[in-house]
């Protein structure tokens, strides 16, 4: 998976992946904000692919497994490290509401992905389900862009050794996937 750092923006504002391309060299030096971000960027091109697919159901599953894994991942170096240091980090600076409401909508993705590891491609729901999966997602990407990437900028938080903690315990995580 490409990450990196590139301050880069698109014209919607927003920094688009190829900016963001590294080396996985690189990535290790990777503060926790573009980690995060190019992870935001992954699931998003994912998201794209599946958009395109027409009736083939082989390659949604597995466009849909590869979503999943790499939302559990993300989530998890999340809840595990990064939220606790913004919590800290914020407290000072009333922005712990914002932490507050991202583990919230965690929940209603775990409970997607979970849904969604659970059925195949012929299912029903399938496609309307990966839709609002993709709804959440964006929903949460925005307002951790946006509103809380931010305010974290703005503190001492280390990002450079959250950074390495984060992309650590991912590579853990990935192997166990």
């Amino acid at each position: 998976m490409p990450l990196g750092t590139s301050a880069s923006h698109s014209k919607s504002g927003r920094t688009t992946s190829k900016m963001r391309s590294a080396s996985k060299t690189q990535a290790k030096q990777q503060d926790a904000i573009a980690l995060l971000m190019a992870d935001h960027d992954e699931v998003e091109a994912l998201f794209k692919q599946f958009q395109k697919m027409k009736n083939d159901g082989a390659q949604k599953a597995d466009i849909v497994e590869q979503i999943c894994e790499a939302l559990t991942v993300h989530a998890e170096i999340e809840e595990e490290l990064f939220y606790p240091a913004a919590r800290d980090a914020l407290a000072e600076k009333n922005g712990e509401d914002l932490i507050d409401e991202a583990e919230v909508e965690h929940g209603s993705i775990k409970s997607l992905v979970e849904q969604l590891r659970e059925s195949n491609p012929e299912d029903e729901l399938f496609d309307a389900k990966v839709k609002v999966l993709c709804e959440y997602v964006n929903h949460h990407v925005k307002e951790e862009e946006g509103e809380m990437f931010p305010k974290i900028k703005k503190t001492d938080l280390d990002l450079m050794e959250l950074g390495a903690e984060l992309m650590e315990r991912k590579q853990e995580l990935m192997e166990e996937v």
